[in-house]
Parts: C-alpha cells; structure tokens; sequence
C-alpha cells in the first residue's frame, strides 16, 4: 500500500492534510486531517459569567468572530429570556453581512481564483489579473470596515452585547457604509461574471445532502431558528443533534457530523441550492443564469455560489442600512432570568453554525458549540476519494493528484481553527 500526502495544505485558515491511501489501483481511504491542535473552548467558560462565555468564544476565530458572537448572542439571550427590539436584530444582521464581505471576498478573489485560474497563489496572478487582486483587497477591506463600525473593532469587536449595543453607530457612519456598498457592487459582479461561465469536472459529480437555517420570512436570510435540509427535512435549531450527529475519528483534531449517517454539506452552496429562489434583483438573476442541476453534486461550485451572495450581501447592507437610521438608539435590554437553557443558530460564511448553552443561576452550566467545518469534513473526505480514484484511473501523476485534491478541499473554504475547537482522541 501507497500512499499520496499533502503534509501542509495552503491558502486555508488553520492546519490540515490531506492522505490518500493506494491498494494497487484502488484508493482504500482519503483522509481530510486536522492536525491543528484542539482548544477547550467548551470548558473554558463553564462557571463563568454569560457576558465572559460572549468575549471567550469568538476567540475560536478570528475571520468568523462575529458569527460565533452572533451565534452566541442567540443563544445567550434565549437562556435569559431577553427580546431584544428591531434596531438591535437590523444592526447585528448588518454586521453579519459585513463579515459575509470580507470572507468571501477573501476565499473568492485571494485563495480560489489562483486555482481556477491556474496560478499558484495570488501573487502570482498581479502580471494578468492584478485588478481582480486589487478589487478581492478592496472588498475585504470595505467587510473588514462594517465590522468595525458595528462591532467596535475589526476582529474580536465587543461593542455587540448581551441585550443590545455597547454603542449604536451614527447615521452618518451608516450611510458612508451605504455609499460604499453601493459603488463596490461592480467588484462582486466582476466575480460572478468570470467564474460563472466556468466548466468543472463532470466527474467529480456526486449527490449529496445540504442544510441551512430556514428564515423566518421569505427572503434570503443568514438566521433562523429552523433547520432546513434538501430531504425536505425540518428541524427546531433546539433539535440540531438530530441532524449534526457528532463522532470522533481517529486522524483529526475536531469531530464529524453525519445526517442520517451519510455526509452533508453547509455553506453557500447549501444556501443557494436551497434558499436560491429567494433571491432578489441581480443576484437573483445570476443565480437564475447560471444555476444548474450540478450544483447539487459538484462541491467546486461553491465558489460561484459564494460570488452570489457577496454580491447580496453588498445589497442586503444598503437595504439593512435604509430601516436602521430610521430608528431610535434603545436601550440595553435587562435579563428576565437567570436560568435557562437555548440554543443559537446563524449562517457563518462557511455554513450553519450553533452555540447551544444552558445557564444556572447566573453561570455557565454547558456549552456545546458546533461549527460549519467540522460539519463539512466527511463531506470533503467523499469528494477527495471520487477524484483520487479517477485521476488515479486516469493515470494522472501524484503531482497532479495532490494538485487537484487541494483544490477541492479549498473550494469548501475550510476554517479549520473553527473545526478543531474541541475533541478527546482515542486510539484503539
């Protein structure tokens, strides 16, 4: 037996490898490995403070840090029976949105492009394709300031608290954020545009089962307390074991979800496939244009997907943006209570993401986090088996077997820190 391995995969966020196992012409196992070493973050705020759980674990990551605060606000405030007003609900959905900018513009224009385009990094691509380097800079930069307006910083901001807002921004600050929001929209069609026309490996091909939060209004949404799946299941977010299903596996860091014991997949392309129709104006018409039947069974199309909703939440901020300056600053909203048990869902730009907690008196009691990665990771692993068996079929070299292996787990945008937030390895 063989093996093919990618000790250090690139142009992802965290630390995974990629190994694939060879019996003479059969590959016997393709493992995606976390191999980034676990945080306890589920213990760490056991007996703390609901407002210390809230500052500890956006620290899980720094690029998804205020879905995890998001998340974590959801479920915290469920726990202390708190209702929080319009303002407030607008003002995080913008934040959200924000954050859906400058991640997707990152993994669209800084990581997956050089793959679909055939270079080795971004860098590389300045000679051809620099204005696509610098409108992926430009967006980021823009996701990067909307967090900044709303949360206080641009990472780990703590101006999103249990009840409301430390601060709430200007309408001056806001309406700035619209005007820019407005003038990048030709950067996300520019994306859409190039990628949508792209053919990918028909081999590759295989079906497969998405989930997402299902809105609680007809438009397309990033929160929800539904759990919607492409079997036409539906779930309470409180019954999210039901579909996520953990075990642990002996070659990573961070533990496996399976629904109904087959992978899944969360993220853009599992809000598009699912949520598509709900779409409205531009993105909906480049989701009408370009969608097809192989976006059910082709993880590479993920990356269109992703161009889709850079280019919604770009409109989606200007919309959010509209209702909240119309509104009065309220108050922080008081807790009813100090025992509670609930469970907090959003859309991160990787996929669904859930903070379940139950408080007692006053404190943490449990915290079970489950993040959009480790969701993903048997996903991944089915896809990299299908094409190491057909490239290996096709008589490809290793060297061009690692190639494209790497550019499937990318086009997941794995976070791997996320995934590996937690897990006990046991070896038999």
């Amino acid at each position: 037996m063989r093996s093919i391995e990618i000790k250090h995969l690139a142009r992802v966020e965290g630390h995974g490898a990629i190994t694939v196992r060879i019996e003479g012409k059969k590959v016997r196992e393709a493992r995606f490995e976390i191999i980034e070493g676990p945080r306890l973050f589920e213990t760490l705020t056991i007996g703390k403070l609901p407002s210390e759980n809230l500052s500890i674990v956006p620290r899980i990551c720094a690029i998804c840090t205020l879905s995890h605060r998001y998340a974590s606000l959801r479920g915290l405030e469920k726990c202390l029976c708190i209702h929080v007003p319009e303002k407030t609900t607008l003002l995080r959905e913008l934040m959200l949105h924000g954050e859906i900018v400058e991640s997707h513009a990152l993994h669209i224009f800084l990581l997956a492009l050089p793959d679909l385009l055939g270079y080795p990094n971004a860098a590389a691509m300045t000679e051809k394709y620099s204005d696509y380097v610098i409108r992926g800079l430009t967006l980021k930069k823009f996701g990067n300031r909307v967090m900044e307006v709303v949360s206080a910083r641009a990472t780990h901001g703590e101006n999103p608290i249990i009840g409301g807002f430390g601060r709430y921004p200007t309408n001056r600050e806001l309406h700035e954020l619209k005007d820019q929001a407005k003038a990048l929209i030709p950067h996300a069609q520019s994306a859409i545009e190039l990628l949508g026309p792209m053919k990918f490996p028909a081999w590759l091909d295989k079906e497969t089962t998405f989930v997402c939060l299902k809105p609680p209004t007809k438009d397309y949404g990033l929160v929800g307390d539904l759990i919607l799946v492409s079997d036409g299941g539906e779930f309470d977010v409180e019954d999210y074991r039901k579909v996520v299903n953990e075990r642990v596996v002996s070659h990573s860091y961070a533990k496996r979800s399976r629904y109904r014991d087959a992978p899944y997949t969360v993220g853009s392309i599992a809000r598009v496939n699912l949520l598509g129709d709900r779409l409205k104006g531009k993105p909906k018409d480049y989701y009408q244009q370009y969608s097809n039947a192989r976006w059910k069974r082709n993880p590479m199309f993920n990356n269109i997907a992703q161009a889709i909703e850079l280019l919604h939440a770009l409109e989606k901020i200007q919309s959010l943006i509209d209702r909240i300056v119309d509104l009065k600053d309220p108050a922080v909203m008081k807790p009813g209570g100090e025992t509670g048990k609930g469970t907090g869902a959003v859309e991160a730009p990787r996929g669904t993401l859930f903070h379940s907690y139950e408080v007692k008196n006053g404190r943490m009691s449990k915290v079970d986090i489950v993040t959009p990665t480790a969701q993903n990771l048997d996903d991944i692993e089915k896809y990299l088996r299908i094409a190491a068996q057909h490239l290996l079929d096709r008589g490809e070299k290793d060297e061009e077997i690692r190639r494209q292996l790497e550019i499937i787990a990318r086009a997941y945008d794995p976070c791997i820190s996320c995934s590996a937030h937690l897990v006990d390895i046991i070896r038999k």
